[in-house]
């Protein structure tokens, strides 16, 4: 059996306790994320729509925008609102992604709340030509007062179909008495 030589005594690597300047390439510290050039999304004000998959009735498309922002145009200070859009799409829907960068698209710009409402309305109705729809705008509290805005459209010559009440029953449990 070789014996083996022995082990030449370990030197100490020296440890600068200076800071060293950082060095201008794309090197990146541990968990940093490098910013893309072009962002994946972006707020936009274009709303892009799709066929409508089952134009021979009504039924209610919701959104909920539970975050949306703007600022006052008289103090600059922000503005937040939940939306809920109710839609009876005719022959085309809006596409749920434009929809999303289209309300972010607010976010930067001074806006009063009736305002803003009202634009967005006018801007789905000229995108889709819906049957229906409905904006609810519930601005959070402002100087001690919440603000409500709601909005509709009527498609001339559209009429609802009648409003059906379904009776009412107990949950059923499986117990008896």
């Amino acid at each position: 059996m070789a014996k083996k030589a022995p082990a030449a005594p370990a030197t100490p690597t020296p440890v600068s306790t200076k800071a060293k300047p950082r060095a201008k390439s794309s090197a990146l510290a541990v968990g940093e994320r490098v910013k893309p050039a072009a962002p994946p999304s972006a707020p936009s004000r274009q709303l892009d729509v799709f066929p409508n998959p089952a134009p021979q009735r009504d039924y209610v498309i919701q959104f909920q925008v539970p975050e949306f922002t703007c600022f006052c145009p008289l103090t600059g200070q922000p503005d937040f609102a939940h939306f809920t859009i109710d839609c009876i799409a005719d022959k085309l829907c809006v596409e749920l992604k434009s929809l999303k960068m289209y309300m972010w698209s607010y976010r930067n710009e001074g806006a009063f709340h009736e305002k803003v409402t009202n634009d967005i309305l006018s801007d789905i109705v000229k995108a889709i030509d819906p049957r229906f729809l409905r904006i609810t705008a519930k601005w959070y509290v402002r100087g001690g007062i919440y603000t409500n805005v709601v909005v509709e459209h009527r498609k001339k010559g559209w009429k609802p179909a009648p409003r059906v009440d379904l009776p009412q029953h107990n949950a059923e449990t499986g117990l008896l008495g």
